[in-house]
């Protein structure tokens, strides 16, 4: 039995009887009497002469000097990689892995017989270098230190710029000598057990500097020593047990030989039984006083470590030697450490517990001495089912099934429905683990023999019935009925047998009741029905469903075949049980739109090959009542969708099912054209039996022609008859408006299948003719109905570009520069006269600074607008812009502008950068590009020659304002002939959550308003203006005030001449709204030559313009328009 004492070392070489002990728990210095100096150390004796049979070798001292004027040299024993090359460390040939560990070994222990204190300074540097520590233990230092001052030494040496040790590097080769390490250890135990490691020295030093080690507060150290006196106690235990194991056979022996008569009894064998047992028993007390030392010294203070890793490998150790001595190390002393350690706060080191503890619930044997541990730390596992870590909870799971295996009574039924709701889990692992628990506990038959011996005398087919039924009340009672095929995928590994038991699942739907059975009721049919749907998809398809899972793997052979032979039994079976299905349960909507799933999984190519037409027919002929019977969209849709599975041409039975579905169409047709004209002519004396007739015809006609081509019956022509009615007489029903309108937009659609399948248009050489001709004449009968047309299909563009790719652009793609290229186009036909389309612009940018902004972003504030991308579409027009409405649209920017959104520089915020620069950059008198930084000595003077004053430029332009735009208003007139563009395409082609839509009616100044209105169009950018010179007057004497200030002279030449970022960005964000004002004040009194700086040069060449629309539509790529 492992003892609790510590070993105490004692030198035989030591004349007058005194002992040194060794405390290896506290630490590792050696206990030294003062007055015992020039004798030998106990664990640490003197070198001894050399004999004459031994090679003369170089002096240790000579070595540990060399290594220690230059690190990474040989020390101590040299070792040979086997090629003859150079000699390397004990770290080294490890490391390197190219010998076989127990070569390497043998020759280590060859070393130690040699000479014992070199062979050892050898392995104690190994364990440094292992460490990564690149200091270097000499031969005085381990015969003249104490442990404590050799690791303080070692500690001074440790390299501190790295976090990384060998244990901890990344790479293959890390990894593999991590297994390297671990086997190192283990060989040198195995092959010192019957004579090395009972010598008293070489086992008190190794294990006396790894306590020391382990104690360090240098991570690496800690680590390297605690996972190697973890190794070696492993490898004790092993020891441990063989000698065990032959203790027990030598009693055996000697109990045998001591029976015997006296006449045949041997008294010498007796006495080496004898004497080997009482050497097996000091073998393994001493092994147990080795093993305690190592468990009291490293592993009590280890297993609760600050770092995990640290404590992982205590715990992953222990189960080790529980499983493998389980009659020392099984009880309650030991499990108790994995028992605290299930509250561990890491996920690594819970898992490990788990593991462990895995591994002797394996074993049934174990389950008594469990028993204990089992009742006092189950709650704690039960609820490691719910563990935030996936990894965890899933072997928390399968912890609990093995309990549950070893003791139907350990559990308690509320610890069982903990687990069960985890089949529901959207996290596959969990929930599969999960359906294995269930399925041992709830749907495992106990007694096989005897179930099916009383299904056969009842007259089933099948003895899973009972099974079946309990999945059903399970499936009910958990009232998550929209997740059936969560509850079969989660079922689907443990249990295939019973969820692919369809002949006894039809069975229990079509027969009735035998005797000592009770009849399903209504809602356990349904709910059998969908999971037996669900069942069938799952074996057809072979994969998860949607939520579980990443996506469609690749099915290996034996997975494929699995497939193959799932859907031909299912098939079989279900050409013949269907029909008879849908024939009882024809009435039930619920019932008959889940058996009408089935179809789609058939291979139907056993129709024909099988000769099963007839089926065929009887499943045709039971859609069509169904089809007759009901109105429910979701049923009519479903026969709607099997018809177009059974139609497919490469079926041979397609030309069957095309009969059947054309006549029932026919049928279908002519009900519908005569119900129209009864209604029609009763109008508004139409009663409800008129109004059902041709709203029931009509929902199935429409559910119809969804999957089908229904054009040749002409169902336009009646439709429309309906809904011309409807707006002439206002007396139409809604639901018949509804339904008409629907098969009207599925026969324009059908006919638009047909053009773009092939049909070539004869107008398609003139398309760009045309296009641009309406453009002009739109243009000339209202220029800004023009641009907000033209706007309007840009929004339109880029909405279905949100909805194919998601809020998150990729802005360099094609489809974006096609955008751009078009909008760049559009640009274009606004020609070179700016005053005569000055309006027109100027509502179009704001009309797209409205967009751009109109949802916020649903993660938050912080995140872009949805729409923001398209600020870099709406630059493109920026360049038509007048100098004084871009001031005035740069206004009207700001005001949908937050202050955090000033600030942002990332690249999602590029298109509202590159916007606000284009409209802040581009006139005739700004000279130097804003994005570049770059400047020029002509581009930055500004004279002030030939430049009014400023008082009088301000009059101008204001008159100008009054002049050319507020004076305007009583000419320019929307002539009445041009209808309003029909502005909710857009709303339509928008996908955007309903809390973030505005109300239109509740914004002045809507777009409704711009569009009716003429004067709000003319009086807009007038308004804006207005209130950019008022804003202007108000702040213009605070700059005047301070023009005097030379402080503010210094600081505007400050923030211009900045290498660190683009001039006018870096004025921008900090005067904001006062730029131009800023500009204006000093344009007459500074002259500002800035030199020419290598940051800016460089910038300008690494850097894009992005106000030159040249330079964003560089790719040619993207939307091919030939249309200019």
């Amino acid at each position: 039995m492992i003892t609790s004492e510590l070993p105490v070392l004692q030198d035989s070489s030591n004349e007058s009887g005194a002992t040194d002990t060794v405390g290896i728990s506290m630490s590792i210095s050696e206990m030294e009497d003062p007055d015992m100096k020039g004798k030998k150390k106990r664990g640490r004796p003197g070198k001894q002469p050399p004999t004459s049979n031994k090679k003369p070798r170089k002096s240790p001292t000579d070595k540990t000097m060399g290594v220690a004027r230059g690190r990474g040299k040989a020390n101590g024993v040299a070792q040979h990689n086997g090629d003859g090359g150079d000699p390397v460390t004990l770290f080294e040939v490890v490391k390197l892995g190219k010998s076989a560990m127990q070569s390497v070994v043998d020759e280590w222990i060859e070393s130690y017989k040699q000479d014992r204190d070199l062979a050892l300074l050898d392995l104690i540097n190994f364990f440094i270098q292992c460490s990564g520590c690149k200091g270097t233990v000499r031969i005085e230092m381990f015969r003249n230190m104490q442990n404590a001052e050799i690791i303080r030494k070692m500690t001074e040496e440790f390299d501190e710029d790295s976090g990384d040790y060998p244990l901890t590097m990344p790479g293959p080769m890390w990894k593999k000598f991590r297994y390297n390490f671990c086997e190192f250890i283990s060989v040198l135990i195995r092959q010192c057990q019957y004579s090395i490691i009972y010598d008293e020295y070489m086992m008190d030093t190794v294990i006396s500097l790894l306590t020391g080690l382990s104690d360090s507060q240098v991570r690496a150290f800690r680590h390297t020593s605690t996972l190697a006196a973890m190794k070696l106690m492993t490898a004790l235990v092993n020891v441990a047990l063989n000698l065990s194991i032959h203790q027990d056979n030598t009693q055996r022996q000697y109990e045998a030989e001591r029976n015997k008569i006296a006449g045949k009894r041997a008294n010498e064998k007796l006495e080496l039984l004898l004497q080997k047992r009482k050497e097996l028993q000091e073998n393994q007390d001493e092994i147990e006083n080795m093993m305690n030392s190592i468990f009291k010294g490293i592993f009590v203070h280890r297993y609760r470590d600050a770092i995990a890793e640290i404590r992982a490998i205590c715990i992953e150790e222990i189960g080790v030697w529980m499983k493998m001595y389980s009659d020392a190390f099984l009880n309650d002393s030991y499990l108790k450490y994995v028992g605290w350690t299930l509250h561990d706060r890491q996920g690594e080191v819970r898992l490990k517990c788990l593991k462990a503890l895995q591994n002797l619930y394996t074993n049934r044997e174990l389950f008594p001495k469990l028993e204990l541990f089992t009742n006092r730390f189950k709650d704690r596992i039960v609820s490691m089912t719910l563990d935030k870590e996936y990894d965890v909870a899933v072997e928390a799971i399968r912890l609990v099934t093995l309990i549950l295996q070893g003791s139907e009574d350990a559990l308690s039924n509320e610890d069982c429905e903990n687990v069960y709701h985890l089949v529901y889990s959207a996290h596959r692992p969990v929930a599969v683990a999960a359906g294995e628990f269930l399925h041992r506990k709830l749907f495992s038959r106990h007694d096989p023999q005897a179930e099916e011996a009383l299904a056969k005398r009842r007259g089933r087919s099948s003895p899973n019935g009972n099974l079946i039924r309990m999945l059903v009340l399970f499936f009910l009672e958990s009232e998550l009925h929209e997740h059936a095929a969560y509850l079969v995928d989660s079922l689907w590994e443990s249990s295939q047998e019973l969820l692919k038991d369809w002949e006894c699942m039809t069975e229990l739907l079509l027969e009735e009741p035998v005797q000592g059975e009770e009849m399903l009721s209504d809602r356990q049919e349904s709910a059998l029905i969908e999971l037996m749907v669900c069942t069938i998809r799952q074996a057809a398809e072979a994969h998860p469903p949607v939520g579980r899972g990443t996506g469609k793997r690749v099915l290996t052979a034996k997975e494929r075949k699995t497939q193959i032979d799932d859907k031909n039994k299912l098939t079989e079976h279900f050409i013949m049980a269907l029909p008879m299905l849908l024939s009882k349960y024809q009435a039930d909507s619920e019932k008959v739109a889940n058996l009408l799933q089935i179809p789609q999984y058939f291979d139907l190519d056993v129709y024909s090959a099988g000769r099963m037409e007839k089926h065929l027919d009887a499943l045709l002929k039971q859609i069509r009542l169904v089809v007759e019977k009901h109105i429910e969209t979701d049923v009519l849709e479903a026969c709607s969708k099997t018809y177009s599975i059974l139609c497919s041409e490469e079926y041979t039975i397609m030309n069957r099912v095309d009969i059947a579905r054309s006549q029932l169409i026919d049928e279908m047709t002519d009900r519908f054209a005569h119900s129209v004209e009864e209604l029609l002519q009763e109008a508004e004396e139409a009663d409800d039996d008129d109004i059902y007739n041709v709203l029931s015809t009509l929902k199935r006609l429409t559910a119809f022609h969804n999957a089908h081509d229904l054009t040749r019956w002409d169902l336009f022509g009646n439709c429309y008859r309906l809904l011309k009615a409807g707006i002439e007489q206002g007396s139409m029903p809604e639901q018949i408006a509804v339904q008409a309108l629907q098969c009207s937009h599925y026969s324009i659609l059908w006919q638009l299948v047909k053009i773009t399948e092939g049909v070539p248009s004869k107008y398609y050489n003139d398309y760009g003719d045309i296009i641009k001709e309406t453009l002009s004449k739109t243009r000339q009968t209202d220029k800004i109905l023009c641009a907000k047309t033209l706007i309007l299909s840009l929004q339109q563009l880029f909405n279905e570009l949100l909805q194919d790719q998601g809020p998150n652009l990729d802005r360099t793609s094609s489809h974006v520069s096609g955008i751009k290229e078009l909008a760049r186009r559009f640009a274009l036909t606004f020609g070179l006269d700016q005053i005569k389309t000055r309006e027109a612009v100027a509502t179009l940018h704001k009309d797209g600074i409205e967009f751009a902004f109109k949802y916020q972003n649903p993660r938050g504030p912080e995140f872009p607008p949805i729409n923001l991308a398209f600020l870099e579409v709406l630059s493109e027009f920026s360049s038509k812009l007048i100098r004084q409405d871009k001031k005035t649209v740069h206004s009207y920017l700001e005001k949908f502008m937050s202050e955090s959104m000033s600030e942002r520089r990332e690249d999602v915020w590029l298109p509202l950068i590159s916007y606000r620069n284009s409209l802040l950059t581009g006139g005739d008198e700004d000279h130097m590009s804003v994005t570049s930084g770059s400047s020029s000595k002509t581009g930055s003077v500004r004279s002030k020659k030939g430049r009014p004053p400023l008082h009088k430029k301000r009059i101008e332009e204001e008159s100008s304002v009054e002049g050319s735009w507020m004076m305007r208003n009583d000419t320019l007139q929307t002539p009445g002939a041009l209808q309003t563009p029909q502005l909710t395409s857009t709303v339509l082609r928008e996908n955007r959550p309903a809390e973030h839509m505005p109300d239109p009616d509740s914004e002045p100044g809507s777009e409704n308003d711009y569009v009716h209105n003429p004067q709000m169009q003319m009086s807009w950018l007038g308004q804006q203006k207005m209130e950019e010179v008022n804003r202007k007057d108000r702040t213009g004497m605070n700059y005047i005030k301070s023009r005097s200030n030379q402080g503010v002279r210094q600081t505007v030449r400050g923030l211009m001449e900045d290498d660190a970022e683009p001039i006018f960005e870096d004025v921008m964000m900090s005067s904001r709204g006062q730029l131009e004002d800023m500009n204006e004040e000093f344009e007459d009194t500074m002259v500002i030559d800035l030199p020419p700086s290598r940051n800016r040069r460089e910038r300008a060449e690494l850097r894009p313009d992005f106000f030159d629309s040249a330079a964003m539509i560089e790719d040619e790529s993207g939307f091919s328009m030939p249309m200019f």
